[in-house]
């Protein structure tokens, strides 16, 4: 049974830190690309930050330089450092796991971060 399990989700003030971890189990980590996408009400979900197996990275504009995704195979785990946040980082924070090549994903269950003004 495959399960990503977010965590580190909360509260935080503006210009504060916050690290969201996901861990991964049921899958061989290490062949996954992991991704941390976001949902703010009444929005659609959008890709925050992107990690490939072989560990190249991207990430949306609105988070370039303030936020850091990186991955530790041997606890199949990934992570994303968020530095600087802002009211609009307010979103409900998702995992997710795409096998290299196929068309399939998985999806965690969601952590919420709500940055305060």
């Amino acid at each position: 049974q495959v399960q990503l399990v977010e965590s580190g989700g909360g509260l935080v003030q503006t210009g504060g830190s916050l690290r969201l971890s996901c861990a991964a189990s049921g899958i061989l980590f290490s062949i996954f690309d992991m991704g941390w996408y976001r949902q703010a009400p009444g929005k659609e979900r959008e890709l925050v930050a992107h990690i490939r197996n072989a560990g190249s990275t991207n990430y949306a504009e609105s988070v370039k330089g303030r936020f850091t995704i990186s991955r530790d195979n041997a606890k199949s785990t990934v992570y994303l450092q968020m530095n600087s946040l802002k009211p609009e980082d307010t979103a409900v924070y998702y995992c997710n796991a795409n096998p290299i090549g196929l068309k399939y994903d998985y999806w965690g269950q969601g952590t919420q971060l709500t940055v305060s003004s």
